[in-house]
């Protein structure tokens, strides 16, 4: 997984991020299968 330096403190953080707002209810019952197979291909990159 790529890293970069966040800052001159010398913390690392992921170059992906991966926004799930849009997987919690805020914006109504999100498809629990879409949401695993998002998940996944995430871990999977």
């Amino acid at each position: 997984m790529k890293q970069r330096t966040l800052g001159d403190q010398g913390l690392t953080v992921s170059a992906l991020g991966l926004g799930c707002m849009g997987m919690s209810e805020f914006y109504g019952t999100p498809d629990e299968n879409r949401v695993i197979k998002t998940l996944q291909r995430a871990v999977d990159r």
